[in-house]
């Protein structure tokens, strides 16, 4: 009988000619997985997906947000799989290795270069968009979170099951948990928390060789490389189980915007001076763009936008005492819950439903590329001038100017993966993101931020320049021939000095390069 429910089943699978896509033979990656998990034999057409399912497209492009990679046309993707347990990721994994498939490992789609979910090899998606579960512990003030789930859905959860609690992550509700936390997860409450991975206690990981452990199981070593080390690289972690941290009542929040006219550089310069130093209860990021002067002139506008853990009262006097050049008055400023902060971040009015954070579309896709720096010493206003011009040349951009310092500072380098920690003032985003399709559009945004990146070399880190592996960006190298040596160039730009650590345990966890990608870890078994 289970037989011919496989037979069943791989037909309907089959049934339409393989020309196009040169599908495994024989016994194929479904029959495959069926064999692995005969409990799920009746519903594997709900788990996994060829290019012949009518759902394929739907599935592959649900969670892509750069919509530069949702296209299959030129890639060779055989199999999309959504498991609902580390049983299924493990059966995909086994069968991907017996039938020479790459696996790439989809959490949210945010990856800014689409590494997650294209390959230009044979290859299979894990999608981990089912496994999004988030068991708040408000007791103990800890939560399990599957990596599938979005930050939007760990905010609304936890903010749901403990109104005293939070979690320090990023500002964006659509991320999925998985990928953000894998490579370090930054976001307005680091100065006080330090990152989500720096929040994360326990894991339950899926490897190379079909095994699931924890972090009993894994240890210490394997467990240091995923908190920080990059999604893709070492195994498939299905779940963290992460510290939750206290918030107030309220929080109060602002967003004052300051053009030329208004004195932007020097407060932008100030701020480089003062803003690391802030009390550890305040987070000021300032959103770099070009924008319209009163006279409806371009011109760079600053919006310094800030999270603060208390009410106004507390927060203008400080301001006063922190930042007098700012002007912050009491008008200025709005107190809200934490959990409506995550909201207020993205951009958005904090006053609607909190349920626009578990929708996982709630956000305007595009075309878009992404860059990254650290700054350790302020950049003078005569720089920051001659800034200004490059941004205001060519298409559109924006620069978003996250200040370190605070509980940033304290942890060491090598506590995890992710290296940028004292001594840095701020972290650097450039972004650019278009609508218009086509190659024409997509190299005239791409000639901007291209030519703003170059211009900023001599203002931040050398030697090497750094960069924040989850705005991932291949224009600072990539793996060709998965040398070692080939990996260190831009592997020191992500980790500085943990790379070579990060290699060694590659090595020991996944010695024949299994999880690979045009970024990932290479092993090296000379330390």
């Amino acid at each position: 009988m289970a037989d011919l429910l496989t037979y069943a089943i791989v037909s309907l699978f089959f049934s339409v000619s393989s020309a196009v896509f040169d599908l495994i033979p024989e016994h194929n990656f479904v029959t495959c997985v069926a064999n692995q998990s005969p409990q799920y034999s009746a519903t594997i057409s709900k788990l996994v997906y060829s290019p012949h399912s009518p759902s394929f497209s739907f599935i592959f492009q649900s969670s892509i947000q750069n919509f530069r990679f949702n296209s299959t046309k030129y890639h060779k993707l055989q199999y999309i799989i959504t498991p609902y347990s580390a049983d299924h990721v493990k059966a995909a994994i086994i069968c991907s290795k017996v039938h020479g498939l790459q696996v790439r490992i989809r959490s949210g789609g945010h990856d800014y270069e689409g590494l997650s979910y294209n390959s230009y090899v044979p290859f299979i998606i894990i999608d981990l968009v089912n496994l999004n579960n988030v068991r708040v512990d408000s007791n103990n003030g800890t939560a399990w979170v599957q990596a599938g789930a979005t930050v939007g859905e760990l905010y609304y959860h936890v903010a749901n099951q403990s109104k005293g609690h939070g979690f320090p992550a990023g500002v964006c509700p659509s991320m999925g948990a998985g990928g953000h936390i894998s490579g370090g997860g930054q976001g307005t409450l680091m100065r006080k928390f330090g990152l989500a991975a720096d929040n994360v206690v326990d894991a339950i990981v899926v490897t190379a060789d079909g095994n699931i452990l924890d972090r009993q199981g894994m240890g210490e070593d394997f467990f240091w490389a995923i908190r920080g080390g990059g999604g893709g690289n070492f195994g498939v972690v299905v779940e963290w189980k992460i510290n939750l941290v206290p918030v107030p009542p309220k929080v109060t929040v602002f967003n004052i915007p300051r053009t030329l006219e208004q004195n932007a550089t020097k407060l932008i310069h100030r701020w480089q001076q003062i803003a690391h130093k802030f009390h550890e209860d305040l987070f000021i990021r300032i959103i770099i763009f070009v924008g319209k002067d009163s006279k409806g002139r371009k011109t760079i506008q600053a919006n310094f936008n800030s999270l603060f853990l208390g009410n106004s009262d507390q927060l203008v006097p400080l301001m006063a005492k922190s930042f007098p050049e700012l002007g912050l008055k009491p008008e200025d400023c709005k107190e809200i819950s934490w959990i409506q902060s995550t909201i207020y971040s993205n951009g958005e009015n904090p006053g609607q439903p909190l349920e626009v954070l578990i929708e996982r579309n709630h956000v305007q896709k595009g075309f878009f590329k992404g860059k990254s720096d650290f700054v350790t010493e302020p950049i003078s206003e005569t720089n920051l001038e001659a800034i200004w011009k490059v941004m205001q040349e060519g298409e559109a951009g924006v620069m978003v100017w996250d200040p370190y310092g605070g509980k940033m500072s304290e942890i060491s380098e090598s506590s995890i993966p992710f290296p940028h920690r004292a001594g840095v003032l701020h972290n650097i985003q450039y972004f650019s993101k278009w609508q218009e399709g086509g190659y024409l559009a997509e190299q005239r945004h791409l000639k901007w931020i291209n030519r703003l990146y170059n211009f900023m070399a001599p203002f931040v880190t050398k030697n090497p320049r750094t960069a924040y592996v989850n705005y991932r960006d291949l224009d600072i190298g990539r793996n060709i021939h998965g040398r070692f040596s080939e990996a260190k160039v831009w592997g020191e730009k992500y980790f500085k000095g943990n790379f070579d650590q990060l290699a060694h345990i590659k090595g020991m966890v996944d010695y024949g390069n299994f999880f690979k990608n045009e970024q990932s870890i290479v092993p090296n078994f000379s330390l």
